[in-house]
């Protein structure tokens, strides 16, 4: 026996494919009485079909699309509709016409619930990578002060007669290290010194706690150097051409002599390799040390050519914060415009903004950033509050700023911040209680102490929280 046309109509086997499909399926009459429910339909208001049928559909989705199309006898396509929170339906509506006679409706939809979430995700990790993401130029950032001086020498590295030069970058941790950088990265593109393909290579040297991995990951291996090994280009040859940033320099002692020697030759040979490769790259070292106290004195003389100091925020000018205040907030209105196509308009009232620019930031512009984000992330809306909005205000109160930062203010400790980090104060005291609420244990209250500048050792932690329990 062969289906046909026929016979598919006769034993109604479009009813068992509709119920199989991934989409609701409802139709009305022309007074919006159910005359069809599909299974899909039925589960999602926990309902059996025989329940539905024959009652307004308004009884069951009281946001029917179906009503306007019933009325306007129009199709209605791709329309969002919540129903009860927090489910959301795509839906397409078309009107029934059976020789020109209207006879009813049908839609046919989906739960968009996780797809939205979804969506909401994405934009909002698209979002937090533009906050966070490095400058490509930081004369983006501030044109004041000491900072001025900085940018100019940092261009005569690669934009001198004389050819480009290595250099040392050296600064407090969140100063800004990997931005210049890149900014000099970027204008050795700009000026051609170096193509426009032309690669940036960063490492964090403190990740190498073998120096028989180190040199592997520095120079490469070829196959059969050791054990298990592989052909591996390594950090110089992927660099060539471009610039090699190593980042916590002070950490490479345990294979300087291996990088002076690349440095000064101009060539590097893999792991277990007889050949040497030519290498051509700017080397770019950031440490938060004094590197002519930790480097070889050769090392230091090939690489210091160029040495920059980039200033702690506290030693800036207030010109110079209030330009990076300006620039952080300026650059979250355009975060927001990008991802959710919102003018977005923040004001910080004079106390917020007093509080934030008279704080001392351990972890420096870095720190400076993430709490003016959170300020402004706990002033915002809900995304499910904004609906159509094109055009947002919001206003960044007192209140809105991280406890952290508002207490050590009326405590008025917080210049001596520096000093007392590694001390159990109200501050911590009042940090430790929140996160035991969250069920941290000492070990991670130790760490997210240390998120927020706090050096407090976890045992030291676990004794303060065991005196508190015995003491209540």
């Amino acid at each position: 026996m062969r289906l046909t046309t026929e016979m598919f109509f006769q034993l109604n086997l479009y009813k068992d494919i509709l119920d199989h499909c991934n989409d609701g399926i409802n139709v009305v009459d022309t007074h919006g009485i159910l005359v069809y429910v599909n299974e899909i339909s039925a589960n999602y208001v926990n309902l059996t079909r025989e329940e539905m049928l024959g009652r307004p559909i308004t009884d069951f989705y009281p946001a029917a699309v179906l009503l306007a199309v019933l009325k306007n006898r129009q199709p209605i396509l791709d329309k969002k509709i919540h129903f009860v929170a927090p489910k959301k339906y795509a839906v397409n509506s078309y009107p029934i016409f059976k020789d020109g006679e209207f006879l009813g409706a049908f839609s046919v939809f989906k739960d968009i619930q996780e797809l939205d979430e979804l969506n909401r995700k994405i934009k909002h990790l698209e979002m937090q990578v533009s906050l966070n993401k490095p400058e490509e130029d930081m004369n983006n950032v501030v044109h004041l002060g000491t900072m001025r001086d900085i940018f100019k020498q940092a261009k005569k590295i690669v934009g001198s007669l004389g050819g480009p030069r290595h250099s040392i970058i050296t600064g407090e941790s969140g100063t800004g290290k990997t931005m210049l950088a890149n900014l000099i990265y970027n204008y050795a593109k700009k000026i051609g010194v170096i193509g426009q393909d032309a690669p940036f290579i960063e490492v964090n040297c403190a990740q190498f706690t073998n120096p028989d991995i180190a040199a592997m990951e520095i120079f490469g291996s070829v196959e059969g150097a050791y054990t298990g090994s592989k052909k591996k280009k390594g950090l110089f040859e992927q660099a060539n051409g471009g610039v090699l940033f190593l980042d916590e320099a002070h950490t490479i002692e345990k294979y300087q002599n291996l990088l002076l020697k690349a440095i000064e030759s101009g060539k590097i040979r893999r792991i277990g390799d007889t050949r040497e490769v030519d290498i051509n790259v700017i080397i770019i070292a950031a440490s938060t040390k004094n590197l002519n106290e930790v480097f070889l004195p050769e090392l230091y003389q090939r690489l210091g050519q160029y040495e920059m100091y980039l200033p702690a925020l506290r030693e800036r000018s207030p010109e110079e914060k209030e330009g990076l205040f300006r620039y952080f907030v300026r650059k979250y209105e355009e975060a927001v415009w990008k991802s959710r196509k919102i003018d977005y308009h923040v004001i910080f009232t004079p106390e917020a903004h007093d509080a934030l620019l008279s704080a001392v930031y351990p972890r420096n512009i870095r720190q400076f950033r993430d709490v003016i984000n959170y300020s402004i992330d706990a002033s915002s809306p809900l995304i499910e509050d904004i609906q159509d909005k094109k055009e947002i205000t919001t206003i960044v109160e007192l209140k809105h700023i991280p406890f952290e930062i508002t207490d050590a203010l009326e405590e008025k400790s917080l210049h001596r911040l520096p000093e007392v980090k590694n001390k159990i104060t109200p501050v911590v005291e009042k940090q430790i209680a929140i996160m035991q609420a969250q069920g941290m244990g000492a070990r991670k209250i130790s760490k997210g102490l240390q998120y927020m500048g706090y050096d407090i050792p976890y045992y030291k932690v676990a004794y303060y929280c065991k005196k508190q329990t015995e003491n209540k």
